[in-house]
């Protein structure tokens, strides 16, 4: 039994920014942070006070996180970044509105005093004093994970301990953020004394002010009766000034959800799955159609979760294909007319989405890659409609002539079409390249609407059923949106961002089969119509030899595909190895390397030859280091263990915050389950004769931080999770259950008046009545489990309001 914490977080956008460089403009970004680590950053949107980012993540969390805080930063190339505002949202408040926010949040002023992270280990004790008196003995150990302070990444502590009047100091401990002080202080304590012990950590500077790092405040009569009292104290901000007012810093649009989650043993959702996968089994001929009964009780916002979750459920039972082709009947046996088909948010339309997301995402690169970094890379500008045509922003096209709207038109239809045809002729050359399960499922497809739709007036029909999937819903908007498909770190410019959209357009126009109605609504478009009449011949061929595959062809590279272990995650790091007894030297070396379940492997370039670093199963802990540490951010280290079991650290840089944070995530993911994982580590390195930390001397000392390997990040292509995507359906259906009931009823009344539900061999059966059993014997399972309240579907949606 294990209880899982994620966080869903979708950052919409901001208005009303603050100007911060002096073009009266901002170039604005969000850091996300949880308890003060950074775990997401967003790309940077140029030259705006209301930037849009519609960037969506999945953070999977340790139960016991305390706030999630959004920073809205201005970017800056030449000196250090703007800090513009923040929004802070506490655990307890997401836990209290289960559905979570959603709406505009104003930005706070991000006040020092109130920045504050880390952890102090203290012990207090009542002991007795001289002349009958009782002493309170106060003993600083040690802190963690404080907060930088100083410029060189680090910060000076110490600790003033407050109480009656009295304060007294800890020493300084110079440059570290994991100070050990093992320094006691005894206080005479006074009889019904109502006073509170407080203790406070500060950063010493010579010249300037001291900065506050955190407080942790006591009940002294509560000490008392406990007598003593020792562990780590989270430190809280300081509060007891009056906050400043907002003022004038704009808004942010989120929408944050917190899923608390106890996932029981694997038997406790055998009879659900294994119901569900009988349903699925059974296809259309199934007694009760659980299927079409969980679409119908399903609401539109939930729809694309439920669909995700089934849809992952039914891949790792091996049967995401059978599940989807009873989607496909369903949806064709109520649609009458082929113009409509597969048009609405429906349960197909929306586990198709997330199928062809999980088994097509690489397929996507491969095809998609190279002609997105060229229209990145080209930044043309590219326009077709007259009435947006800016001459201006063209240039010159010869000797001191600026070009004709007719020119640019024309230059524009060129750049398109090349882009198009580029694109066509990657995707006819990609059939080998489609994953087996993608052209299984399109094979199905292709089949049912022909089935459905067999006259020649029909005949276009098969084909863009398969293209408004591939096309529509998967490809066009990855062009539209290349960052939210990982295709791009950043988000296109407005030239580049006009340039995507017509491309979009243009293919949206091929996978329509260029109909009547797809050209009447965009005339401007007409110039790209002979390479779009050019293309639909070309998809029509590519689709044709798509749903040409057999099941033995199927099962062959299903099974050459299954001996080969899927990169989990890859791409450029730089690698520092310690050479010798001497200290470190901050040289990094570029490589390739890539990430799968069974190695971590690295090579000169993508195609050479990869040699094996590290087996993951050796893995001990994936960390952060100080950016002090090599006087460079974004370095990572992984403790592992060599082949003689002893312990190894290899650091790794990489080049961006959100790179490190992947890599971390995809390292802890294939670690997760490993024997003797870390549970502390250090930040810093061994450097000289002592960690550059924590300046503890003894090299094999445990470590002074706590390590995270809970915190990771969704993505995509995850090993699939089969207890919680039950979990989920389970919590989903729960939700649902009194719909359900209702319908038994309905059901029950039509066998009382006289049809009868059988199974297939004959006998009586109610496949509704077995999943309500299910779930009050699911819902029973998490009454007697020690660490969870039985899930209830939440009733309302707290809106953030300006």
């Amino acid at each position: 039994m294990a209880k899982r914490s994620s966080l869903s977080i979708r950052i919409v956008e901001g208005k009303n920014l603050p100007a911060k460089d002096i073009t009266g403009s901002s170039d604005p970004y969000c850091i996300v942070k949880v308890d003060n680590e950074p775990v997401i950053r967003t790309a940077t949107v140029w030259k705006t006070l209301c930037p849009f980012w519609g960037e969506e993540y999945q953070v999977h969390l340790p139960p016991a996180f305390h706030a999630v805080a959004f920073y809205v930063m201005d970017e800056d190339a030449l000196s250090r970044d703007d800090v513009i505002g923040k929004v802070c949202l506490t655990r307890d408040t997401l836990a209290a509105h289960p559905k979570g926010f959603s709406g505009w949040a104003h930005l706070t002023e991000v006040d020092p005093d109130e920045e504050v992270q880390g952890e102090i280990h203290l012990r207090l004790e009542v002991v007795p004093g001289p002349r009958a008196r009782r002493l309170l003995r106060c003993s600083v150990l040690e802190a963690r994970d404080l907060a930088p302070k100083d410029r060189n990444g680090a910060s000076d502590p110490f600790v003033r301990v407050r109480y009656s009047g009295r304060t007294q100091e800890t020493s300084i401990v110079k440059k570290s953020r994991y100070p050990r002080w093992n320094e006691m202080f005894e206080f005479e304590l006074e009889e019904g004394a109502a006073e509170a012990l407080c203790v406070e950590a500060w950063d010493w500077d010579l010249v300037s002010r001291n900065d506050f790092l955190g407080k942790v405040v006591f009940n002294v009569q509560k000490l008392c009766s406990a007598q003593k009292e020792e562990g780590w104290f989270r430190l809280q901000p300081d509060q007891s000034k009056n906050r400043r007012g907002e003022g004038n810093l704009g808004s942010l649009q989120l929408e944050v959800r917190l899923r608390d989650e106890t996932v029981l043993p694997s038997g406790c959702y055998q009879p659900l799955v294994q119901l569900l996968c009988r349903e699925v089994k059974l296809g259309t001929q199934g007694p009760g159609q659980l299927i079409a009964l969980i679409e119908e009780t399903t609401s539109t916002e939930c729809r694309q979760d439920v669909a995700t979750n089934l849809l992952k459920l039914f891949l790792g039972q091996g049967l995401a294909k059978d599940f989807l082709d009873l989607l496909f009947q369903l949806e064709l046996g109520r649609t009458s007319e082929a113009n409509t088909l597969f048009r609405s948010n429906s349960l197909a339309s929306k586990s198709m989405e997330s199928f062809l997301k999980v088994a097509g995402m690489r397929y996507l690169h491969g095809v998609l890659g190279p002609i997105i970094d060229k229209v990145f890379e080209e930044k043309k500008y590219v326009e077709l409609d007259p009435s947006k045509v800016e001459v201006k922003d063209v240039g010159c096209s010869g000797l001191h002539r600026p070009q004709t709207e007719a020119e640019v038109l024309e230059q524009s239809a060129q750049t398109l079409r090349a882009h198009l045809a580029a694109l066509l002729s990657a995707l006819s050359r990609s059939v080998r390249a489609c994953p087996a399960v993608v052209r299984a499922t399109f094979r199905q497809l292709f089949r049912r609407v022909r089935e459905r739709f067999p006259s020649a007036q029909h005949e276009n029909v098969p084909f863009i059923a398969v293209t408004s999937f591939l096309c529509l819903r998967f490809v066009s908007p990855a062009i539209m949106a290349p960052k939210l498909f990982h295709l791009r770190e950043r988000h296109a410019d407005a030239r580049t961002s006009r340039t995507l959209l017509l491309l979009a357009k243009a293919v949206q126009n091929v996978g329509n089969m260029d109909t009547p109605a797809s050209r009447a609504k965009e005339a401007w478009m007409e110039p790209l119509q002979p390479t779009v009449r050019q293309g639909v011949a070309q998809l029509k061929d590519f689709i044709t030899k798509l749903v040409d595959i057999e099941e033995k062809e199927e099962l062959g590279l299903q099974r050459a595909l299954s001996l080969q272990a899927p990169p989990v995650k890859e791409g450029p790091l730089f690698i520092h190895r310690t050479k010798g007894k001497g200290p470190l030297m901050s040289s990094f070396k570029k490589l390739h390397f890539s990430l799968t379940t069974e190695a971590l492997s690295f090579a000169k370039t993508p195609n050479s030859k990869k040699s094996t670093l590290i087996k993951p199963a050796n893995i001990r802990a994936a960390e952060k280091v100080e950016e002090k540490s090599f006087g460079s951010s974004n370095v990572m280290q992984l403790i592992y263990e060599d082949d003689a079991g002893k312990p190894q650290t290899v650091y790794l840089q990489c080049r961006c915050v959100n790179e490190l944070n992947q890599w971390l995530s995809a390292l802890r993911k294939v670690s997760i389950g490993n024997p003797g994982l870390l549970g502390s580590y250090h930040p810093g390195v061994f450097r000289g004769d002592k960690w550059s930390c924590c300046h503890q001397k003894d090299k094999s000392d445990l470590g002074c931080d706590k390590t995270r390997s809970r915190v990771t990040l969704q993505e995509w292509n995850d090993p699939l999770d089969h207890d919680l995507e039950a979990q989920l359906i389970y919590r989903h259906l729960l939700g649902v259950e009194p719909a359900l009931r209702e319908k038994h009823r309905e059901l029950s009344a039509g066998i009382e008046a006289g049809s009868v539900l059988t199974g297939p061999g004959g006998a009586p059966e109610d496949p509704l009545a077995q999943l309500l059993q299910v779930l009050r014997d699911l819902q029973e399972a998490h009454r007697s489990s020690p660490a969870s309240s039985p899930p209830s579907e939440p009733s309302c949606l707290l809106e953030l309001q300006t």
